[in-house]
């Protein structure tokens, strides 16, 4: 399977989506993440500690994809409408993750429109960065997705400081030094499940 995550904002938790999907899928056979992002961000968190999935640069995908079952690629923030089509018809899934606040709203349903001509693509929204109850902009830009008719994974992902640690050491959350690692594994074991039980 080849999953890509894409994003026309920056800070939607792109990196981390991909990470912690890696992280799923590895569970399941072996993982290749391909860091696309100019940061090299994935890639810096790989060398912070240890993940349990194989990291590289998107320019060795020629070479090492044939040895792994699923590609998870980290793509550059603001790709452009021609990079957008070529990244959404490679994959099997493009993978858009988007925080609840209204300028990543408006950058998301740029990136669906862009996608709407295009042919065969398979597309899902991840609400990331979600503040928890009793605040309701998760529930409020779920609603608008629903309106707008824009496939949504069930679920979401909660802020939690447990990913900023978990970045820090190099490792999934659920590896992390925190209270809350665990819960914030399940937001993304929740997600996985949804791509392949």
């Amino acid at each position: 399977m080849i999953i890509t995550i894409a994003s026309f904002k920056g800070g939607v938790g792109k990196t981390t989506t991909a990470v912690h999907l890696a992280t799923y899928l590895a569970g399941k056979a072996p993982t290749l993440l391909l860091d696309g992002d100019e940061n090299r961000s994935a890639t810096a968190w790989a060398q912070r500690g240890s993940l349990p999935f194989r990291v590289a640069d998107e320019r060795q995908a020629a070479k090492l994809g044939r040895e792994f079952e699923h590609l998870v690629i980290d793509t550059q923030a603001r790709p452009n409408q021609e990079d957008l089509k070529a990244l959404a018809e490679g994959c099997d899934l493009l993978i858009i993750p988007s925080t609840p606040d209204v300028l990543a709203l408006d950058a998301l349903i740029l990136t669906v429109e862009a996608l709407k001509g295009l042919r065969n693509v398979s597309y899902r929204v991840l609400l990331t960065i979600v503040h928890p109850r009793p605040n309701k902009d998760g529930d409020e830009a779920r609603a608008t997705l629903e309106e707008l008719k824009i496939p949504t994974f069930k679920g979401c992902v909660h802020r939690l400081i447990a990913f900023q640690k978990a970045a820090l050491k190099g490792v999934p959350v659920n590896q992390a030094d925190d209270a809350r690692a665990w819960s914030a594994w399940n937001d993304y074991e929740q997600i996985g499940e949804q791509i392949l039980p």
